[in-house]
């Protein structure tokens, strides 16, 4: 029969379905062979670089096995070909790289193994089967496996960053056929690059240790029962400058992180000061409406230091006390601090002597006493410094007292200057330990000041503590504005004081005042007993210095009066002048050196009353604004109707003379806030 005929005669007809025994046992047979070819084929393994082959064996065997046992694997097969390489072209370009197969040789020596000899690794990828490649790919997620060096870079500003993590501490994944997670061990493969998570990216963000310490709001007091409040004078502003991180970070700052006092006191004003140094300070009385309750009043108190000329300047015996711990490594912390104390001490003159101890584990001495005028020989002190170790700050400030008292200059200014994130981890003294020492070499002459830095650890309620109890100041440095601010314009403020142990306390007229309550000093608060002792410890005031009280006051049959008379209560006297007296003011201060305090007392009468509130001036209006705005953030009762667009009114139409632009910063940080607190 000729061929043609046998053609037509086998299309016309019908064929036997094949045996589907046969037909896996001949599918499982062609693998089994495939797969010893293959074994046949790949050149023996040095000691350590079998992982690619065993890789390659368990995936061939695990497709056979699959396929012999799904029915549906031989109609799937073609397609598993097809689509995988192509969905690893389309990872490769939503990555961004040009050509998912360029793979330096580097990646090659990666998945064959770290001893594995070019020349086998050469030829074992040219006889490897098209399949083998597929079955390696498929058995790796394409997020681990699509992270090789390419030579096409991948384009600027793109998503994904690499991890920079130790060969240790990776883990390559690979998923069997039948779908199960299989966990190996590390090994030199390249980390994948993790798309974004912001859940995951949140609980690995470094745990924020700040410590604030947490203070209520003053309360409202009744003048029949509470008629004095006492409090000591409070010229730090650290608290300005971590509220104002926090909202140029975009997010509102902890209400306990919020000194009212602070942010009023960190602007400059111009209130009148004294004459001439023998009067020490003067204070300046306004009472006005309450920008925020119509039905209460405004004691506005600012007082104002005597501010020492450049040739009255007494000369300087300064300490820096640099904390170079491991946790000082960070932009924002030891960089910015060698940056702020060099502008330092370009402010200093000649005679001006500076030291430089450092700790970070233990304590050491990196600049003996130095004249200011080997500007160079500090400088490179200050350069040399680099972060590392934890932070042995105990004996640090021991360190930095002995060569304080070692260069002590009597009759000048002797002073410790700690900069640190706060981090004291390591000592044998803990806080009230810390306290006490500070409190002791304060007797001695010489003084701290404390500039914090950076924020994740920084303990704030220990600076001021320190600072508190050293008579110095205790301010904050985010930016290298703020450090010429701190240690440049306000230098003589910072260091020379003009008075110590600054007492103030007001007795308000209970025929004129039915309640009050004091608008920031929380912290300050003195005993009514404390104000005349002399042995307690109060604030200091430097040259130029100046500190601004608030108190809102209730003035007798008021709306806004709170609590009524008591039916049995006892009517008390009537001081003199009741008809005109509304408080008595008065001030207690040290001049430098002495352990005697003098006293200054002034009447607030109806002549300090100002019928209008845009009848102030303009810094007292400032001031009211910036006061408004603290409580604001601190959520405070009574200001909760008083909205930040009418801060933000109150505090541009009173901005005055701002060559700094300080107000204007504020101004910007109050329209933040507001955007913020929805």
């Amino acid at each position: 029969m000729k061929m043609e005929d046998r053609l037509r005669s086998l299309a016309s007809g019908s064929s036997a379905e094949p045996s589907q025994t046969a037909r896996e046992a001949a599918i499982s047979a062609a693998m089994t062979a495939f797969e010893k070819a293959g074994e046949e084929k790949k050149p023996a393994a040095t000691q350590g670089s079998g992982f690619a082959g065993r890789l390659i064996s368990s995936a061939t065997r695990n497709w056979s096995d699959f396929m012999t046992r799904n029915r549906l694997a031989t109609s799937t097969a073609l397609a598993t070909v097809l689509i995988v390489p192509l969905a690893g072209y389309l990872t490769w370009t939503v990555t961004g790289q040009q050509s998912p197969l360029e793979i330096t040789s580097e990646i090659g020596r990666d998945i064959a193994g770290p001893e594995a000899e070019p020349e086998a690794k050469k030829d074992k990828q040219a006889d490897a089967p098209k399949e083998q490649e597929v079955a390696v790919i498929a058995q790796a997620p394409l997020a681990d496996v699509a992270q090789p060096q390419v030579h096409a870079a991948p384009p600027a500003g793109t998503l994904f960053r690499g991890l920079a993590k130790t060969a240790s501490e990776r883990q390559t994944r690979s998923f069997s056929m039948d779908g199960a997670l299989a966990q190996k061990p590390a090994s030199s493969l390249p980390s994948p690059i993790p798309f974004p998570n912001p859940d995951r990216d949140r609980a690995a963000a470094p745990e924020n240790r700040d410590r604030i310490q947490a203070v209520s709001d003053n309360p409202l007091k009744i003048v029949k029962e509470e008629p004095v409040s006492t409090f000591s004078a409070d010229v730090d502003t650290a608290s300005y400058s971590l509220m104002r991180r926090a909202l140029n970070e975009g997010r509102l700052p902890d209400p306990e992180s919020v000194r009212v006092e602070e942010l009023v006191n960190y602007f400059p004003y111009d209130w009148q000061g004294p004459d001439s140094a023998e009067t020490p300070f003067k204070a300046n009385v306004t009472v006005m409406p309450t920008p925020w309750n119509k039905d209460t009043q405004i004691l506005h108190i600012a007082v104002k230091g005597y501010d020492i000329k450049a040739a009255q300047r007494p000369q300087a015996n300064l300490v820096f006390l640099l904390d170079v711990s491991g946790s000082m490594n960070a932009p924002d912390k030891l960089p910015l601090l060698k940056s702020a104390f060099k502008l330092l001490i370009d402010k200093l003159q000649p005679e001006d002597t500076v030291s430089i101890v450092t700790y970070a584990g233990n304590a050491g001495t990196v600049l003996e006493p130095t004249k200011a005028s080997e500007k160079a020989r500090i400088i490179a002190a200050m350069d040399a410094l680099e972060p590392g170790g934890s932070t042995a700050g105990a004996s640090g400030i021991e360190e930095a007292y002995r060569l304080a008292e070692r260069a002590f200059v009597k009759g000048g200014v002797n002073r410790v200057m700690l900069a640190t994130d706060g981090d004291f981890n390591v000592g044998p003294m803990d806080d009230a330990s810390l306290k006490r020492l500070i409190e002791k070499k304060r007797e001695s002459g010489v003084f701290l000041s404390v500039f914090g830095f950076g924020e994740g650890n920084y303990n704030d309620q220990l600076m001021q503590v320190l600072a508190q109890n050293g008579n110095g100041v205790a301010a904050y440095i985010d930016t290298l504005a703020e450090a010429e601010k701190t240690l440049v314009q306000e230098a003589g403020s910072s260091l020379f004081p003009i008075a110590s142990d600054v007492k103030f306390q007001i007795e308000f007229n209970p025929a004129r005042v039915a309640e009050y309550r004091q608008i920031g000093f929380e912290t300050r608060a003195l005993k009514r007993e404390d104000f005349n002792n002399d042995k307690i410890d109060a604030g200091d005031i430097g040259s130029g210095h100046s500190v601004t009280a608030i108190y809102e006051i209730v003035p007798v049959g008021s709306a806004a009066v709170s609590v009524s008379d008591l039916r049995y209560g006892e009517k008390p006297a009537e001081p003199a002048n009741a008809s005109s007296e509304i408080a008595f003011v008065k001030m207690r201060a040290k001049r430098p050196g002495e352990v005697k305090s003098e006293l200054t007392e002034m009447a607030v009468t109806d002549g300090n009353v100002l019928p209008a509130l845009n009848e102030a001036p303009e810094d007292v209006r400032f001031s009211l604004a910036v006061a408004a705005f603290g409580q604001k953030l601190r959520k405070t009762q009574a200001v909760s109707d008083y909205g930040y667009d009418a801060i933000g009114e109150m505090a541009s139409q009173s901005r005055g003379s701002d060559p700094f632009g300080y107000r204007a910063e504020f101004l910007k940080l109050v329209r933040l806030a507001g955007a913020l607190d929805r």
